[in-house]
């Protein structure tokens, strides 16, 4: 490596060496103690032993709860079905033997009426479903996923009426009608 220049003169070499000597001198002045320092700490941590420790807080009371005794082993079980469709009940109630049409796979909502055929008490609806078919539709069919069942068909809409659960294991009948479309 001789005779290639570092880019540093010597005298700056020199200059560099001397401060950080000095860096070093300054920082091993600052971790020696002072002579006196050892007494001041000292009395300092004798003067934290000596103070009295803060009192406890007390410990909070436990309350005493009042002991509760099951005796309603005899009573229904909460935890089963209530609502259990034996088929006793009366009122009106989907057909399960029956077997299922072709519209009743589509929401009501997705099916439009598009027309009608014939006049008076022989009216067919025609119903356009989501699979781009359209259907024929007279009183009687069912059609929507709630057992709907066709009660009338008009030259502006198609009634029915649709079965829907009450909550309590029973059915209830709602009416629905899907409209002519206007184009």
């Amino acid at each position: 490596m001789r005779g290639r220049n570092h880019g540093i003169l010597p005298s700056a070499r020199l200059a560099l060496g001397l401060a950080l000597a000095l860096a070093l001198t300054g920082c091993a002045r600052g971790i020696t103690s002072q002579p006196g320092d050892a007494p001041n700490l000292e009395s300092f941590v004798a003067e934290v032993k000596a103070k009295p420790a803060p009192p406890l807080e007390p410990l909070p009371v436990m309350q005493q709860f009042e002991t509760f005794e099951y005796t309603a082993h005899t009573l229904r079980d909460p935890f089963s079905n209530a609502f259990t469709d034996d088929g006793s009940g009366g009122g009106p109630r989907p057909d399960r033997q029956r077997r299922k049409q072709t519209l009743e796979q589509f929401p009501l909502d997705s099916l439009d009426m598009v027309g009608t055929l014939g006049s008076g008490g022989g009216v067919i609806g025609l119903v356009l479903a989501p699979d781009k078919v359209t259907y024929r539709v007279r009183a009687g069919n069912y059609m929507g996923q709630s057992d709907g069942r066709v009660t009338g068909v008009f030259e502006d809409r198609i009634e029915l009426v649709e079965l829907v659960p009450d909550g309590a294991g029973g059915w209830l009948e709602r009416p629905a009608s899907v409209a002519l479309e206007d184009n």
